[in-house]
């Protein structure tokens, strides 16, 4: 039975592509077209897109032309070749910058971009491209029903950049690179300062500076627990409703009490030197 279906299956598959070379042989270009545009409403845009493509140079400056560039351009991104897509989408706007479709082709080049947006801890160019064809989108028509959807689209971009910024700091943390973790937790606060998260990164600033503190030779300790002493206040300044406010003042205790004791020792160590 499965053997029965696999050859029906072919002989459709061989007698589609039979039409199809006689299609692409024909010297009949208006014929051509009609047939390009069956196969896109039937959604074969393999087929559409190679007779669009004859079509492209030969119909250029017709009536035709617009809908025909506006088609093919679809052909490429349903056929999930973006750069393509979004290098024919881009071509449009510049070749038909009146055209009632211009509007859709400017949010679709961008739409590209946020379909090739990797998983977050890949490199983020399409992201970061996608955000700011977004924005020019919504900068450039302001009253267009797709605005919403393109502010969403960049939100959700930002989020993304900004895990993928945390990752980082992350890692530096679990490797144990703590003044490196910092600098980058404080980064990724700077450079997403209207984040939710902002006072568990500052935590994690806090975090970090008490371990650089506590694994640095004695010499250097009191000022590196001043440090922390100093972001811990900070802290609650900004975060004065943060649930992590009481661990953060756990920290600053801490830290207070490092810099009386290693001062202390410090003192005792220099005064037995004195002597």
């Amino acid at each position: 039975m499965k053997s029965a279906f696999l050859i029906v299956f072919f002989a459709l598959g061989l007698a589609s592509c039979s039409k199809f070379a006689k299609v692409q042989k024909s010297n009949d270009y208006d014929y051509k077209l009609r047939m390009a545009e069956k196969y896109y409403v039937a959604k074969k845009y393999n087929y559409a897109k190679q007779l669009y493509e004859e079509l492209f140079p030969l119909l250029k400056g017709q009536p035709q032309f617009e809908d025909l560039f506006y088609k093919f351009a679809y052909c490429a991104y349903y056929l999930r070749d973006w750069m393509n897509a979004e290098n024919l989408f881009k071509q449009f706007v510049e070749v038909f910058p009146n055209s009632p479709r211009a509007e859709e082709m400017e949010y679709m080049r961008a739409y590209t971009y946020y379909r090739q947006s990797p998983k977050t801890p890949l490199d983020q160019t399409n992201t970061q491209k996608t955000i700011g064809l977004m924005q020019t989108f919504i900068n450039t028509h302001p009253g267009s029903a797709r605005i919403k959807e393109a502010t969403e689209i960049i939100d959700k971009c930002r989020l993304k950049l900004e895990e993928k910024e945390h990752l980082s700091a992350e890692l530096y943390y679990n490797m144990g690179k703590y003044r490196a973790a910092a600098i980058a937790y404080n980064s990724l606060m700077n450079d997403f300062p209207d984040s939710q998260r902002s006072d568990e990164y500052k935590f994690q600033i806090i975090k970090s500076y008490y371990l650089f503190a506590s694994n640095s030779v004695e010499e250097k300790k009191p000022a590196r627990f001043e440090q922390v002493v100093t972001e811990c206040n900070d802290f609650a300044d900004r975060f004065p409703e943060s649930k992590l406010l009481k661990e953060v003042e756990r920290y600053s205790n801490l830290s207070q009490n490092n810099i009386k004791e290693t001062s202390k020792a410090l003192n005792n160590e220099q005064v037995k030197k004195t002597n």
